[in-house]
């Protein structure tokens, strides 16, 4: 990076000289116009043509016959995250049936790409999606809603014996990993070109969104490992009307701090953000009496409890991380007296 100088021209027009290199490449000479933007974190962008975006990335893989549907599957995911706008799987035409199968279930799996070109050897995947349409702060929102009430559906799918809803909680999982996804994306975007002007945060910002986006999909996958105890759980003559009322009282206390931390986010709240970290402690009480109540089962419910216990426990420590990351980022972005 390099200084310069900002000269006075007349009574309010500042200048500063443009890299010679610069004015080269991009093909300008004197007298051409240049297109200013104002961007949200205080600095200016220069453009030697209006709205000019990026050009799109494409990545290029050659499956070579080898491949398992994970491994190719984590590969499209992983292209996807890193901002490649447009992905090129070619193979050999035996191959054609399942790399078909493997690329359209990739593209339900994620936002935004679609398959938009077929030929005998090859397929190619591009992204539709925009960022400005669905920023990194809406994936969070829908992420957190969807979290919260999988938590809920979980203990109330085991209480109610309903496996309709158990295995609803499953499925929505999925949800939450394709927001996930979403949020890496603007991650790897933001630090490879800049997003549209008008709606980009810093990168700071879009790093502890994406720390947050991991703990509510760690959240998500504890949900469902609640859900998955179904089959041991549900309607067990085992479990008393006290019992559920622990369990409930400690679900609650989850959420509660996963509520707390995560409003405290949206409103930059440190105060907030330090409530919902000092809950822990009476939530780790609760979690302590449960544990010490499954310590007298045996054989699959001793696993199955102890998997429901561990889960609720987890999942307040990931909301209070949550709130530990809220008050960098209120640190980071309020105002110095503030």
């Amino acid at each position: 990076m390099e200084g310069r100088k900002l000269q006075l021209a007349g009574k309010s027009t500042f200048l500063v000289s443009l890299p010679k290199r610069w004015v080269t490449n991009a093909g300008l000479k004197a007298g051409d116009t240049l297109f200013v933007d104002t961007e949200s974190d205080g600095s200016v962008s220069v453009r030697p043509r209006s709205g000019e975006r990026p050009q799109v990335r494409r990545k290029v893989f050659l499956e070579k016959g080898e491949e398992s549907r994970d491994h190719l599957l984590r590969k499209l995911i992983g292209a996807y995250v890193t901002g490649f706008g447009l992905i090129d799987i070619r193979f050999a035409p035996d191959r054609g049936p399942f790399v078909r199968r493997v690329a359209r279930e990739f593209c339900r799996l994620v936002i935004g790409p679609e398959v938009i070109e077929e030929t005998r050897n090859s397929i190619v995947v591009q992204d539709l999606s925009d960022p400005t349409e669905l920023s990194s702060e809406k994936c969070l929102r829908r992420m957190h809603l969807t979290v919260r009430t999988m938590l809920e559906d979980a203990i109330l799918s085991l209480k109610s014996s309903d496996a309709n809803l158990a295995h609803d909680v499953s499925l929505r999982g999925q949800d939450v990993n394709r927001l996930y996804w979403m949020v890496a994306k603007q991650y790897h975007l933001a630090h490879s070109a800049p997003l549209p002007a008008g709606d980009r945060s810093t990168a700071a910002v879009i790093h502890g969104h994406r720390l947050i986006a991991k703990l509510l999909e760690r959240i998500g996958f504890h949900a469902q490992r609640i859900a998955s105890t179904y089959a041991t759980l549900a309607g067990s003559k085992g479990l008393d009307a006290k019992f559920w009322k622990e369990i409930d009282e400690t679900r609650a206390s989850a959420v509660g701090i996963l509520d707390r931390a995560f409003n405290s986010l949206v409103t930059r709240d440190i105060e907030g953000a330090n409530l919902a970290i000092d809950q822990r402690g009476d939530h780790q009480r609760l979690v302590d009496a449960l544990s010490s109540r499954v310590s007298t089962r045996k054989g699959e419910e001793l696993l199955a409890l102890g998997a429901l216990v561990d889960s609720l426990g987890r999942t307040a420590a990931y909301a209070a991380e949550i709130a530990e990351e809220t008050i960098d980022l209120a640190v980071l972005t309020t105002a110095e007296n503030s």
